[in-house]
Formats: structure tokens, sequence, C-alpha cells
């Protein structure tokens, strides 16, 4: 008997499979990131339909649960046409979908990043975006294992002036304890730990975006043999100009 569901998915990325066919790597709410074919997604009317960060309705279906299968798909929110004509925006949607297909392991379920990854689509272009994908990222790493410990200093216990993360263990250090070892110490944003943060600096977004940036980069893709994604990359440079 065949298997088949129906869910809500972001496309991350496809790839041409044939003339007219692609392989169509998506986000879903309640199956996780999945893959499948869709037949003739490679043709010029399908292919706005295909773009990263678009939400679709996709019905999957496989003879057997293990084989690739192939999607069906109907549009839901196009976030992408809004983001063609703005560099910024696009490499953001981009950043987005890239991080999100090679951290998160087809066929698990993560709802939550999978909502917060909508969250970030229908706020694109606001001036608190990036702050809300580094905490994006900060998610991430805690569904994977790999949380961070901000809530007191490694080595004295206090839980105030905590400007540091240590990079071996994850965990904030203040500003006393870190003194003898800062050129060893990642930054530690104030956004991060404040309950009602001001407005960060550019230095202190680019700090966040580093800090996660390194623990992905050590627990997800080193293991891996790679790197972070080029448009992940490309994200932190447009943050700093």
């Amino acid at each position: 008997m065949a298997v088949e569901w129906t869910d809500l998915g972001l496309v991350l990325s496809v790839r041409k499979l044939g003339e007219h066919d692609i392989i169509l790597h998506a986000l879903t709410e309640q199956h996780g990131h999945h893959a499948g074919v869709v037949k003739g997604g490679g043709g010029r009317r399908a292919r706005g339909l295909y773009q990263p960060g678009n939400k679709l309705h996709v019905r999957w279906r496989a003879r057997l649960e293990d084989l690739l299968g192939t999607f069906v798909c109907e549009p839901d929110r196009m976030y992408a046409a809004g983001a063609l004509h703005d560099r910024m925006m696009l490499t953001s949607v981009t950043a987005l979908c890239a991080t999100a297909e090679a951290v998160l392991p087809e066929r698990e379920v993560h709802s939550l990043a999978y909502q917060q990854a909508c969250h970030l689509l229908e706020t694109l272009g606001e001036s608190s975006w990036v702050i809300d994908y580094v905490l994006w990222e900060m998610h991430l790493l805690n569904e994977l294992g790999f949380g961070l410990d901000l809530s007191s200093c490694a080595s004295t216990g206090v839980t105030e002036d905590l400007i540091y993360v240590s990079p071996k263990s994850g965990r904030a250090v203040s500003r006393a304890a870190g003194v003898p070892y800062k050129g060893q110490l990642l930054a530690l944003p104030s956004f991060l730990i404040d309950e009602q943060p001001e407005l960060p600096s550019t230095d202190d977004v680019i700090a966040g975006l580093d800090l996660t940036g390194f623990f992905l980069e050590r627990h997800v893709y080193a293991p891996h043999q790679k790197t972070l994604p080029d448009a992940r990359q490309r994200l932190r440079a447009l943050v700093v100009k």
C-alpha cells in the first residue's frame, strides 16, 4: 500500500532531474525536512513556484516509506517574490533555507523550527530580522542537542555582567572571570540574554552571527567536512557593510 501525506512546507532547494523534473527539498511542519521528485517542476511555468523560501501546500506519495517519493504542490505564500529585487532580503532568504537544509536531518520532525522560519519570512525586511535570525540559529542548536548555557558564568556561577562565551563548553563567562582569557573567548551580545534588550549595534549582531556560526560549524558542519553555507557567509558580510 502506498504511503501518502499532506502538509505545509517551505522550499529549501531544488535540483534538476532530467529535462523537465526536479528534486525538491522542503521543510514541512509535521514531517520535517523531506525530499521528493516534482514531475514537470523544471518547466518555465513552474519555475517561480519552486524558489527557496516559498511556502507550499504539498502532497507527498511513495510506494514505500523509505523511498524518495513524489511531491505535488500548490502555492500558499510566495515569500521569494518579495525578495528578488533586494540584495539583503534575497541573501537572507537564501541563508535561512541553506542553513535549514544543511543542519536539520531529513525526516526528523522539527515543527518549532519550521514555525520560526515562517515567522522570519513573514517579517523579512524589518529592522529586527537579523536578530530574530540569530535567535533562530540558537534554537536550531538547542533542537540538535548543542544548546548554549548563557544563564550563569561557567567559572564563578554569577549571573551578571556576562559578556563572553567559552568556545569549549558553550557556557557564558563574566567580564571579571574572562579577563585572563578574553583573547580565547567568544563575544556574548547582550540581546541574547537581556529580557528587554536595547536595539543592538552592528557589532552585537555580528557577534551573534559569529557565535551561532561557530557552534553550528563545530557540531554540525565540521563532522561532515563542510563549512557554513556560502549564503550564510554572504549574510554576515552584508551586515558588516
